[in-house]
């Protein structure tokens, strides 16, 4: 059983939002179609996000979360996200499951400086 809590440390390369994992393998895994910009409004007031921040996730809340994403669609082996109390949707690749056996029916994030 994966722990309920992740925690990821993304940052910008080559001006994309990724993230390394060793524990599963990723590096410099992108994210794409709407994430990046819903990670520009979380991390608008952490200052020099770019050199790196700590991402928090979990299928269900916890304390402190500052976004709930619910699962709207699969696509081309992702899934699609959409962060209801802004507006937006985002893709999540199949790298979402080196953390989930399935898509969670909802995501709960939380950002923090390093």
């Amino acid at each position: 059983m994966a722990n309920f809590l992740s925690v990821i440390l993304p940052y910008r390369y080559e001006g994309m939002w990724v993230f390394d994992d060793p524990r599963v393998g990723l590096v410099r895994e992108p994210f794409v179609s709407g994430i990046p910009e819903m990670i520009d409004l979380l991390v608008k007031d952490i200052p020099e996000a770019e050199k790196g921040f700590r991402l928090l996730f979990a299928p269900a809340p916890f304390p402190g979360c500052q976004a709930e994403l619910e699962w709207v669609r699969e696509e081309v082996g992702g899934n699609w996200y959409r962060w209801g109390a802004r507006g937006m949707e985002g893709w999540l690749c199949p790298a979402l499951f080196k953390y989930f056996e399935a898509a969670p029916k909802k995501l709960y994030c939380r950002v923090e400086p390093r």
